[in-house]
């Protein structure tokens, strides 16, 4: 079974453990390939000063429907809110931690500042737009910096003395089992820092009529972060999809109702919501109402 993926470390690990668990469970061969995507291609410019949307899966997925490969593993905050026609998420992975890690040098510790525990005029790094809207909203008096590139190239710019703190991913941070020595982390709480939508968990992405879909389904479907995932990207959708947007969605069942809290950088100052209840859409439509309207 070819499993088609990006070719940095955290991409490769992600893949491997489908492909490991794959083997495990119904027997097959993975051949890991890899597949080198515009985000990839293009480090040289913030991806939001790109046009369109898929910019870390669009030629995966035109790998899936050639045949040249026969499953595709992304994280699943890079997937598009629609699958190319033709394609279908066969299964959502169980969730690792979804939140966002401030990775910080210790020269700029500053534990007094809360929730940003960083000194004023600190340098931040990231190329997210929702991690720098949701930064400016808290801390304005922090100066946020574009960085591109996998992990281990923004931690080495970090180390290096170029910022003096980055952001990454918890998910990615426990993947890699990444050692940060003596810098300091702080883990943003979701429900304030409201992680992307989908943010620590992974889409198997396949051809709807491949003939081993259902058992891929079978073997790697985690349903609880399905849903979750489901009521995320609904509210992504509202908003017109894509990863490039100033948006963070986080869901969790907490008994016997959805706790869902969603940001929206949109508006001069963002804006952050929060709602209960059990209905996908209704969720989805009250939270957009609420961070949309003016």
């Amino acid at each position: 079974m070819r499993i088609g993926t990006r070719g940095s470390t955290l991409a490769r690990v992600q893949a491997d453990m489908i492909g490991n668990r794959l083997h495990d469970i119904l027997g097959v061969v993975p051949e890991i390939v890899v597949i080198r995507t515009q985000g990839d291609r293009v480090t040289d410019r913030p991806l939001r000063s790109l046009r369109g949307q898929g910019f870390f899966t669009k030629e995966i997925e035109r790998a899936l429907l050639d045949r040249r490969i026969d499953v595709a593993v992304h994280s699943f905050k890079d997937l598009p809110s629609m699958c190319a026609a033709g394609l279908e998420v066969a299964a959502v992975t169980a969730r690792e931690d979804p939140a966002d890690l401030l990775v910080i040098a210790p020269a700029v510790w500053a534990p007094e500042q809360r929730p940003v525990p960083i000194r004023a005029q600190a340098r931040v790094g990231t190329s997210a737009v929702r991690r720098q809207a949701q930064l400016a909203a808290v801390r304005p008096d922090i100066v946020v910096q574009d960085l591109r590139g996998n992990v281990p190239t923004r931690l080495g710019k970090l180390e290096r003395g170029e910022y003096d703190a980055i952001f990454l991913a918890a998910a990615a941070a426990r993947r890699l089992d990444l050692d940060f020595h003596a810098l300091r982390v702080v883990r943003l709480d979701p429900w304030r820092f409201v992680p992307a939508p989908g943010q620590g968990a992974l889409a198997v992405e396949m051809r709807e009529d491949d003939p081993r879909f259902e058992a891929v389904r079978r073997a790697l479907e985690d349903a609880g972060t399905r849903e979750a995932t489901r009521i995320e990207r609904a509210i992504a959708q509202r908003f017109g999809g894509g990863c490039s947007m100033p948006l963070g969605a986080y869901a969790e069942r907490q008994g016997a109702t959805w706790r869902v809290a969603a940001f929206w950088g949109g508006l001069e100052a963002g804006r952050l919501a929060e709602v209960t209840g059990d209905d996908v859409n209704g969720i989805a439509g009250a939270l957009y109402r609420r961070l949309a309207s003016s």
